[in-house]
This record gives C-alpha cells, structure tokens and sequence, in this order.
C-alpha cells in the first residue's frame, strides 16, 4: 500500500501537535521526496549512514528524531550538510523529522518509551505546570539500589550508565528526560525525587547531584532516545499498511 507524502506528514502532526511546541529546529517535513510513500526507515539521526542505509532499504522517507536546520547553525550548504542533502535530494527520499514534540508524547515519545522499558509508572510532568512537559517523574515498582537501577539500565539500553551517587538512599522516586536533558537535574532535586536520569552529562551535572543530594543516571543520548521514533513511524506504518524498518546507527554519545 501507499499513502502520500502530505497524508503521512499530515498524521504525524496531528499525532505530535508540533505547533504547540517552541523549538530549536523545523518539525514535520524537512526535505521534500516522493509524493507517494510506500516503504519508511526510521532512526535517531539523519546521519549520512543512516540515509545510505535508508537507499539501500529503497525507502520513500525517513522518519528521525535528529534531522535538520538547527537554530544558530551556519545556514550554507557546505561540506556534510550537502552530501547529506544531495543524497536524500538524488534519491528522492523525504525526510521527517520531530524533536521536542517526540520527546514529550505521553504514549509514543522518547521519555513515554523509556520509562515503559525500565519499568517506571509515569506520574506526571518534570514540569508540572506544563501539560507538554519534556521530562517526567515517576516511580518504580520496588525500591532498588543506585547500582542495582543502574545495571537495570545496562540491562534494557545494552550500554553501561555513568552513576554518580548523591546519597546513601535506595530509589523509588526518579525522574528522567532523555536526550541532552541534563541541566534539568535542578527540576528533578526539586521535585524531591531520589534519582535523576538524562542522556547526556556536563561537568556540572555531576557537582550538582553531590551537592543537591540526588543519584544521577547518565546513559546516552543516543541510547535514550531510540524508541520513540520506532513508535511513532510504526503508529504510521500500520495506520496506512506501509514497510517500515528501523535502523539503528550505533552512537556511543
């Protein structure tokens, strides 16, 4: 079956209702393909690996979490930004991409994802004055150990977390936004929960969880975020009857 370019990105707004969302790059479609869309890959990054992968899947689109036009970027297109254009543009596949509107999904998103991998009941917004909230809070079905939630996290995402521990403490309460979220550990302390996880790290994030008192969980960028955007271009794939395939570009970051 096929659907077109404009019904496909058309569901995929009314899913993630990106207008509601102020962010740092375009959301929906960012390069224009094929009109009709019969076969999809999906990833974290539109990565030149990820669109030569995506030929050779003969894909009409891909769908990513990381695509294009990011604010403050040079806007000229040079050097890997117009390989990478120039291959989507020769083969004539679309590429959709959604950021802060696929992290905050309540069902599909980054964080909804997660949380349902590693086994936590999500209980509302990080923020909690934000229906829209990029980040939750949550608990977990039994109390476990700093070390023991983190090779619950190895476990689940394949790759080893950095812990940094900020109290003697065991975990119930956590909370958790994937990505580069890291500067969100003052939300999480304040929150009041025992556990802080993000993707990314900065220095400061580990002064922070010690003199917050709050364990902090780094455990990728890339690892954290690579479920919401399988959901969302599966949604897609069975609303319309499309081939869809995910293709993971391993990322240590």
């Amino acid at each position: 079956m096929t659907v077109s370019l404009q019904a496909l990105v058309a569901a995929a707004d009314d899913i993630l209702e990106p207008s509601y969302f102020s962010d740092y790059c375009p959301n929906g479609l960012q390069v224009a393909g094929n009109v009709d869309i019969a076969r999809i890959v999906s990833g974290v990054t539109a990565s030149q690996a990820l669109i030569e992968a995506a030929i050779a899947e003969k894909a009409d689109a891909i769908i990513v979490h990381h695509g294009y036009f990011w604010r403050g970027e040079d806007p000229c297109i040079v050097g890997m930004k117009r390989n990478r254009l120039a291959s989507l543009l020769a083969n004539n596949i679309s590429l959709i991409a959604y950021h802060l509107p696929l992290d905050a999904h309540p069902v599909l998103g980054n964080n909804a994802q997660l949380a349902k991998r590693l086994g936590i009941v999500v209980d509302g917004g990080l923020d909690p004055n934000n229906p829209r909230s990029v980040g939750n809070v949550g608990s977990l079905a039994r109390a476990m150990s700093a070390t023991e939630f983190a090779d619950h996290v190895e476990a689940v995402l394949g790759r080893r977390p950095l812990l940094e521990l900020g109290h003697k403490r065991t975990i119930k309460r956590i909370a958790w936004c994937t990505g580069g979220a890291q500067s969100y550990i003052d939300k999480a302390a304040a929150a009041g929960v025992d556990a802080y996880l993000s993707g990314e790290v900065s220095e400061p994030t580990i002064l922070a969880a010690r003199e917050l008192g709050i364990h902090y969980i780094a455990a990728g960028h890339h690892a954290t975020e690579r479920y919401g955007v399988q959901a969302l271009a599966e949604t897609l794939a069975e609303k319309f009857g499309l081939n869809h395939r995910f293709i993971d570009i391993d990322n240590p970051a």
